[in-house]
């Protein structure tokens, strides 16, 4: 019994558009997965791939590592220095009624433990500069004494417990007499809250 078949001739398919369309569009994605394959290896690569990046990684662990050992080792060279500081502040440094009382009353010691008198003295509050609560105390006074008398006055103010600098020291020997005259401008140190500041007060 003859049979019809509608066979397409050989080669017939290469002049259908669409079928060159659809290999087209295969070749395509085909070539589109084997790229995305190699670059994000979902399969996790080869073993020297994956040795690869834990080796870097242990790396930049250590580099993070080593950074934040640093920062530590900083805030805590920040926190003593810090500290430090405050306890210098509260050791040398007080109102400015206290600084006063103190040092006049060291000042007085010293001068009747060196057997040396007190001519005249001034005193003036100054701020110091980029600071609200300290201001520096600068006395100045002359006294009168031998020069033994004086240079032990001298030593006693430099073994004083307290922040005090000698900022100046001016000596002359008075006219036909064996005592001489000095003068000294020393300075303290004070902390008072913004609010506090004025004026020194009254001698």
């Amino acid at each position: 019994m003859p049979r019809n078949f509608n066979l397409m001739p050989r080669g017939s398919w290469i002049k259908d558009p669409r079928v060159v369309m659809r290999a087209i569009l295969g070749t395509l994605l085909a070539a589109n997965l084997v790229a995305a394959i190699m670059a994000f290896k979902p399969f996790g690569g080869s073993a020297d791939d994956l040795r690869h990046e834990q080796s870097n990684a242990s790396r930049q662990l250590a580099l993070l590592e080593a950074r934040l050992a640093n920062t530590r080792r900083l805030v805590q060279k920040v926190e003593r220095a810090r500290k430090e500081g405050d306890d210098f502040l509260a050791k040398y440094f007080s109102d400015r009624r206290t600084t006063y009382s103190t040092l006049f009353e060291e000042l007085s010691h010293a001068e009747q433990a060196a057997g040396i008198k007190l001519r005249n003295g001034s005193l003036e509050l100054n701020p110091i500069e980029g600071s609200d609560t300290l201001q520096m105390m600068s006395l100045t006074v002359a006294y009168e004494g031998d020069y033994p008398s004086l240079e032990k006055f001298v030593n006693l103010l430099d073994k004083s417990p307290r922040f005090l600098i000698i900022e100046s020291m001016q000596a002359a020997p008075q006219q036909n007499s064996q005592l001489i005259t000095v003068s000294l401008k020393l300075d303290a140190f004070v902390e008072e809250e913004p609010a506090a500041a004025g004026g020194a007060p009254a001698s």
